[in-house]
């Protein structure tokens, strides 16, 4: 059957628990990976990712999952490791997916254990995680290349660079914004843009911005109003598509975005994991939204989960490991634009 024409609730297939009675053993760590160059948005710029990797291991098996914590939404990478091994004796009591889904927030460290608890029960059992969770066989999909915030020149220089890539996502900022699109677009003529204001605009500017995204042919204007700012979005033509990213988390984000949104983009730091992204894309398609799945800049542990949900999506922007000064091995096949599946080896 299509996607759209799915129950809901049809993911929700229990996994088969370990057969081992030992009990189930969590670790987990912090990790930096040196970005190449630099990556920056409206809200600064980094040249490290720093995640969190949660494992959980019993019988022989161990399961990983990681995670990207967000000063956004409060979260260090300390903060999020203190989270996960508070989780130890829950998880040695043999605590599964459901439970998690109450026992931990929302946010980057139930990602982790959420996404490792997937990946032990693949392993132990010897299938596939979409099997599990009774869906087709990921297909390759197109991914989006991220053209960082910078003056004009300057993103114009990386588009050049980058204006083989048939979808690109352009960071803006604000104050400049008509001419940073304009510039992009003249170094690459034939690629899809998506923008992404990282909730940089304001509703002064809001109608100017996004005339001037049409009128260069932009797809998708990414979160422009900040989170809870956003009203103004009910109230206008809205000459493109315009993408929540900020202001939805989890499914029950999703009732009130209608009226000034046309998209949601799913990203599994904010669900708390693969369980409820997977849920809150069934129910965002009830309701109409088109999707798209998104990452932090990270591994392609991070991104390996988000192919699953990305098998649903119009727009797909899983590039982290391609913004990496090197990736995690194995990690996940980029062909170019084009993302594969993740091998066994590295996760689900």
């Amino acid at each position: 059957l299509p996607w759209s024409a799915r129950q809901p609730g049809a993911s929700n297939v229990s996994d088969p628990q370990p057969s081992s009675n030992e009990p189930t053993a969590l670790r987990c760590r912090i990790e930096k990976w040196p970005i190449a160059g630099s990556f920056t948005i409206s809200r600064g710029a980094k040249t490290e990712a720093i995640v969190v990797v949660a494992e959980v291991s019993q019988g022989g098996h161990t399961g990983r999952g990681e995670c990207v914590p967000y000063a956004r939404y409060g979260e260090t990478p300390e903060s999020v490791l203190t989270a996960l091994l508070a989780m130890r004796d829950r998880v040695a009591g043999g605590l599964d997916r459901s439970s998690l889904l109450t026992a931990m927030p929302a946010g980057a460290a139930r990602n982790a254990l959420d996404c490792a608890l997937f990946d032990l029960a693949s392993k132990s059992s010897g299938r596939r995680v979409w099997t599990l969770r009774n869906r087709p066989v990921p297909a390759p999909r197109v991914t989006a290349y991220t053209i960082s915030l910078g003056s004009p020149d300057v993103m114009a220089a990386a588009t050049a660079k980058a204006a083989h890539r048939p979808l690109l996502k352009i960071k803006l900022g604000g104050d400049g914004d008509a001419e940073r699109i304009a510039a992009v677009r003249e170094h690459a003529p034939k690629s899809e843009l998506i923008v992404d204001a990282n909730e940089a605009w304001t509703p002064h500017n809001l109608e100017q911005n996004l005339a001037a995204c049409e009128a260069v042919g932009v797809t998708l204007v990414e979160q422009p109003l900040p989170a809870g700012k956003d009203e103004a979005l009910a109230h206008i033509r809205r000459c493109i598509a315009v993408c929540a990213d900020e202001s939805v988390h989890d499914r029950a984000s999703l009732d009130g975005l209608r009226e000034r949104y046309d998209a949601i983009n799913i990203k599994l730091d904010k669900t708390g994991g693969l369980t409820e992204a997977l849920a809150m894309a069934d129910a965002a398609q009830v309701l109409g939204f088109e999707i798209m799945v998104g990452c932090m800049v990270a591994t392609s542990l991070s991104m390996a989960p988000a192919m699953l949900v990305a098998q649903q999506a119009r727009f797909v922007d899983l590039d982290g490991p391609l913004l990496l000064a090197a990736d995690r091995m194995p990690g996940l096949r980029y062909d170019g634009s084009t993302v594969y599946p993740p091998d066994v080896e590295l996760w689900g």
